[in-house]
């Protein structure tokens, strides 16, 4: 069986007032990322987004199998498939009833609707994948392990690596969203996981006025 070898890792330590500096100011930053839904179609340069998926690969993931494939496209034309097929899916959603009152219910406050032309404006769209299982050489299948949570990290990390360059996302997720693995030519192994509209936030874009969950209802203590 095949081992990785080890090799020794010594990250940085810090004095305790500049971990709890590094810390506020990691937190002061994040703070900050709102979902956008309002793109300039400014050009951004590629190498931004090239970063970003570099980034999401430090996640970690079950048996370091990296169970995700980034998707790029910058094509108009391919950008406008994407659109009319979400929006196709999204009309069906809202005006369709195909969402339980409930989801609708919790979505009204957001002012979401099935109009997605900021599909179009952004000049990049990044569409994550799953991979459901790996293959060998040969052709037979590898079973990857927590595809869920190890993509969801790689996606955290991508999303937080797009905010600290001054970019602005969207975790689009359109139900269903086989039409991706289509237009983007993915095999049967990949599941299309998130659609990330990439671009600048216009200069006129609103967010509604969300209050963040506080410490006290995120963190529990037990003796």
């Amino acid at each position: 069986m095949h081992e990785y070898p080890f090799v020794p890792y010594r990250p940085e330590r810090y004095p305790e007032d500049e971990m709890v500096k590094r810390g506020r100011e990691f937190y002061e930053l994040v703070d900050r990322r709102r979902s956008v839904r309002f793109f300039s179609g400014e050009p951004v340069p590629r190498e931004c987004v090239e970063l970003a998926v570099l980034a999401a690969n430090t996640a970690p993931s079950g048996a370091h199998q990296q169970p995700w494939t980034f998707v790029l496209v910058g094509d108009p034309a391919t950008k406008r498939r994407i659109r009319e097929a979400a929006e196709v899916e999204e009309r069906q959603n809202y005006e369709g009833g195909r969402l339980p009152p409930e989801w609708r219910e919790a979505l009204a406050p957001l002012g979401t609707g099935s109009d997605k032309s900021f599909l179009e404006t952004v000049p990049w769209l990044v569409v994550c994948f799953a991979q459901k299982y790996g293959t060998r050489p040969d052709g037979t299948r590898v079973k990857h392990y927590y595809v869920n949570e190890s993509v969801g990290i790689a996606c955290g990390l991508f999303i937080t690596a797009l905010h600290t360059m001054g970019l602005s996302t969207l975790t689009h997720t359109p139900n269903p969203m086989a039409f991706l693995s289509e237009i983007c030519e993915r095999p049967a192994s990949e599941r299309p996981y998130i659609l990330f509209p990439v671009g600048y936030a216009a200069p006129d874009a609103e967010v509604p006025d969300l209050a963040r969950k506080p410490l006290d209802r995120a963190l529990v203590s037990r003796p």
